[in-house]
């Protein structure tokens, strides 16, 4: 990643890269400039701890208020998943209160901070968005399997005497940075340390949300404190968190460079199901079933109720969830179904510089690609949202633009039958029918719609099949496709 150089041993980096601590910095002069990497943290790799899942609250695809947040879920840590799922349904409550405007967006993306056989740690990234712009809060949450305790940040220190010291030495670090940073706002509050994580060397990292301490436009602010110092504030959780993150080295986990994605991609095969053409659309009805935001718990049952039926499907898979969970990617892929980029943590597209585009959509090539082994050829925008950019970005890439012509409502309507009834009353030949794996209602549902369509005559193909011969052009908008020729 690009290292960022900054006074006093801060980073104070305008994220180009969601979750990630290392970008461009503002005008400064030289001799304002010092090396952060010490600020930055290595993430553990989820594909690398097992049992790891994900949950998944979304909402948003057919209008209204748009929120996407994502957490893991710890195997043998429920205690964990309770705590991550208050602090993400705080921030969700929130959003959904007063008259937000119309284009606002809620987005909550993970990271691990550290994993061993006595602690696991979990930052949250929020970003929100307004209609003019993204501030972003950070919440670091800890759970201690010694002690079967789910913790915020400020567990990690002894007691409140200890929190105080910290936001004393914070301070000392800070100083330095008094004309871009204020440095009085810092107090001793749950509100300021509630993200706390120890970089390669045992110190303590402190960020701080935007706006918190510094101008917005400065992105992440972080300070790392040495160990030396903060040893004496740790409480047995907190030293047992030190210890993980230090030894954790193997499985670390940065958001890859664009040359680093560039090379993961390059001379891999383009993503096709193996059961193509097997089927003619220009003269059999079929229709394209969907599932966004995935995997997610219920993707393995809905694979079976899609083998079992001899269907196949398009997965446009989230790369959060894809780096977590590859071997359910590589499952869809072998069994026949087709795998498509579904952005990297689920923005609204048009919300972010073209950089940032980018960024979405090669960082999840790059996951889908290493899982798989195929390059997707296939993108659908978060909530179909796309604007020039994106189409821009899209083309650069390859990659056709992919709506939907029937959205099954399964994220409000958690009743698998009216689910059901819907997709089928509304299906017609070249439907693209949007489902989401994340919740248990589709693949509830997805049963009832296999057997009533088959018995109309629908065949159930992967999106680019509805095209046959005539194909999908890049960086172009396909909602649906073309009615066959003939039909029998």
């Amino acid at each position: 990643m690009p290292k960022a150089r900054l006074a006093g041993g801060i980073a104070l980096v305008t994220a180009t890269v969601i979750g990630c601590g290392a970008v461009t910095t503002p005008s400064l002069s030289a001799k304002e400039l010092l090396p952060s990497q010490s600020t930055l943290i290595d993430y553990v790799d989820p594909s690398t701890v097992p049992g790891l899942s994900t949950e998944t609250v979304t909402e948003g695809d057919g209008g209204g208020r748009r929120v996407h947040a994502v957490y893991p879920v710890v195997d043998g840590a429920p205690r964990l998943t309770e705590k991550l799922r208050a602090v993400v349904g705080g921030h969700t409550d929130r959003s959904g209160e007063g008259a937000a405007p119309p284009s606002s967006e809620l987005n909550v993306d993970w990271q691990l901070a550290a994993v061993s056989d006595q602690v696991v740690g979990v930052r949250l990234s929020v970003g929100e968005f307004t209609g003019t712009g993204w501030a972003t809060s950070r919440t670091t949450v800890w759970y201690d399997r010694v002690e079967k305790r789910a913790m915020d940040s400020t567990g990690l220190l002894k007691d409140s005497a200890a929190l105080t010291a910290l936001a004393a030495l914070t301070r000392v670090e800070l100083a330095g940075r008094k004309q871009v940073v204020d440095v009085d706002a810092v107090k001793a509050g749950e509100d300021f340390f509630d993200s706390l994580s120890f970089n390669r060397d045992g110190d303590l990292v402190v960020e701080f949300d935007d706006y918190q301490v510094a101008a917005g436009s400065l992105g992440r602010v972080a300070v790392a404190v040495p160990e030396e110092k903060v040893a004496g504030l740790l409480s047995p959780a907190g030293v047992r968190a030190r210890s993980a993150a230090v030894s954790a080295r193997k499985a670390q986990s940065q958001a890859p460079s664009a040359a680093e994605i560039e090379a993961a991609t390059a001379d891999r095969p383009e993503a096709r199901s193996p059961r193509a053409g097997t089927v003619d659309c220009t003269r059999i009805k079929c229709v394209a079933l969907t599932y966004d935001d995935g995997p997610g718990p219920g993707t393995g049952e809905l694979l079976d109720v899609l083998a079992e039926h001899g269907a196949r499907a398009t997965f446009f898979t989230v790369g959060t969830n894809a780096a977590a969970q590859p071997g359910l990617l590589l499952r869809m892929s072998r069994e026949g179904h087709l795998v498509a980029n579904h952005t990297w943590s689920h923005r609204d597209l048009g919300s972010l510089p073209t950089s940032k585009i980018a960024h979405q959509l090669g960082r999840a090539q790059e996951a889908i690609t290493r899982a798989t082994g195929q390059t997707p050829t296939l993108v659908r925008p978060p909530y179909g949202a796309v604007d020039e950019k994106v189409m821009e970005a899209a083309a650069e890439l390859g990659l056709p633009v992919v709506r939907w012509s029937v959205d099954a409502g399964d994220v409000k309507d958690h009743d698998a039958g009216s689910v059901a009834r819907r997709v089928v009353a509304a299906a017609e030949p070249g439907s693209i029918i949007l489902m989401h794996d994340v919740r248990s209602t589709a693949a509830a549902a997805t049963p009832e719609i296999l057997r009533t369509l088959t018995e109309r005559g629908y065949a159930f193909v992967t999106v680019p099949e509805l095209y046959g011969s005539a194909g999908m052009r890049p960086g172009k908008i396909h909602d649906s496709g073309p009615a066959p020729a003939t039909t029998p």
